[in-house]
């Protein structure tokens, strides 16, 4: 374990303050969720890191004509290393969700506050924690006249809240030559409080909208109609009982075990409380295990819709609006094996292999064939009130990081 290294990280407990505070302070949020994306953030955090002497830039800019400036960027930071021929990508993204009630939070979402060695905020731990400890652990070698084994490559992407089409789908899809057959990647988006847990593969994400179609009618004559509203609460129950129908298939590498089927977001149907709606809409998330046949699980699930249309005399539309296969990360490749390593190095930790239920930006990534590692030390307060990750783990982390670039 490099000394110098960690004394520098140990001692500049102040700029990873400094910098969580300054990227708490720019929402970046998507369009879709009434922001106006990532433009000023990534900018921020590009003039901070001229301040600290890092030249070497790229934007990958994708149109979006709701955002800022009409685009919205990714922003690359390039760290030479002695290997020319391989690069060791850490992404994290700039994005975050909206605060929600603001009554639910103890201190203002957009100002960090420091509290008994914790930082609240929002974005603080959900990618911050990434993006901060990345930019540290760079310093820290920077610091200490160390050049990377490998070229470095600090992608800072858009839009993972909310699906990636402006950030790292686009960047492969316009940029595939960024990424050469030898590199391989961290991804600190997701983790635990441990720090022990390394995810090397995600269940196949599937997102589904069902627009239930009835009658509309007065609600003193529900004779008359066909209330779609009901009809959807029906089905509603039916898609929420296809975990306990599936529950048998299971795989050990993931918690909980088996596929998931979470019925979710509504629509509104009718303004007024004296109609019968005659138009519902509801979506479900599925969360599906590498394994499960998803075939077999889509034959149940129109086989079920038949059944609600047949007894309620209804019609029922389905949509698929997310469906997202992630390939698995080889457990024996040098990023998870390195990270092994490291993690004993640095922290003591003997590291085990998970899978998990959310979908992150990884899984792009190993869908072109390169092996990432999803790491980070974080208690998951992400997209909750009150928000806040530990001082302390962000520190280490870099650590980590540091260790894992030499």
């Amino acid at each position: 374990m490099n000394k110098e290294i960690c004394k520098y990280i140990d001692e500049h407990k102040g700029t990873f303050v400094e910098l969580e505070t300054l990227l708490s302070s720019i929402p970046a949020i998507s369009p879709l969720s009434g922001g106006e994306g990532e433009y000023k953030k990534a900018h921020a955090l590009e003039e901070w890191l001229r301040n600290q002497g890092y030249t070497d830039f790229q934007y990958i800019e994708a149109p979006d004509d709701k955002a800022y400036k009409g685009v919205r960027p990714s922003l690359i930071l390039t760290i030479p290393g002695k290997n020319k021929e391989r690069n060791f990508w850490i992404m994290s993204h700039v994005d975050v969700v909206p605060p929600g009630d603001l009554k639910l939070w103890n201190t203002d979402p957009y100002k960090v506050v420091e509290k008994d060695g914790k930082l609240y905020g929002r974005g603080v731990e959900d990618n911050q924690h990434g993006i901060v400890s990345s930019v540290m652990a760079a310093l820290a070698l920077k610091n200490a006249g160390i050049q990377p084994e490998d070229t470095v490559k600090l992608l800072f992407v858009a839009d993972e809240e909310i699906g990636s089409v402006y950030g790292l789908m686009y960047i492969l899809e316009h940029h595939p030559e960024l990424f050469g057959p030898k590199d391989y990647a961290l991804v600190p988006d997701s983790g635990c409080p441990t720090g022990d847990e390394i995810e090397i593969a995600e269940k196949n994400m599937l997102w589904l909208k069902f627009r239930t179609k009835g009658v509309q009618c007065h609600a003193s004559r529900p004779d008359l109609g066909k209330n779609a509203f009901v009809a959807a609460s029906a089905l509603v129950l039916k898609m929420a009982d296809l975990q306990d129908h599936f529950k048998s298939i299971q795989d050990d590498l993931f918690d909980p075990p088996y596929s998931t089927f979470a019925p979710t977001k509504k629509e509104a149907n009718i303004p007024n409380v004296n109609t019968i709606p005659g138009d519902d809409v509801f979506y479900l998330d599925c969360r599906i295990l590498p394994t499960a046949d998803m075939d077999e699980i889509m034959r149940e699930i129109k086989a079920r819709c038949a059944q609600v249309e047949k007894e309620y005399g209804v019609q029922i539309e389905l949509e698929t609006v997310v469906n997202g296969v992630s390939k698995k990360s080889n457990p024996d490749s040098p990023i998870i094996q390195r990270l092994i390593k490291v993690l004993k190095e640095v922290s003591g930790k003997d590291a085990k292999l998970v899978g998990i239920g959310g979908g992150t930006v990884a899984a792009f990534l190993r869908n072109i064939g390169m092996n990432v590692a999803v790491w980070s030390t974080i208690d998951e307060t992400c997209h909750m009130p009150n928000e806040y990750t530990w001082i302390k783990n962000l520190q280490n982390d870099a650590k980590v990081m540091a260790h894992l670039m030499i």
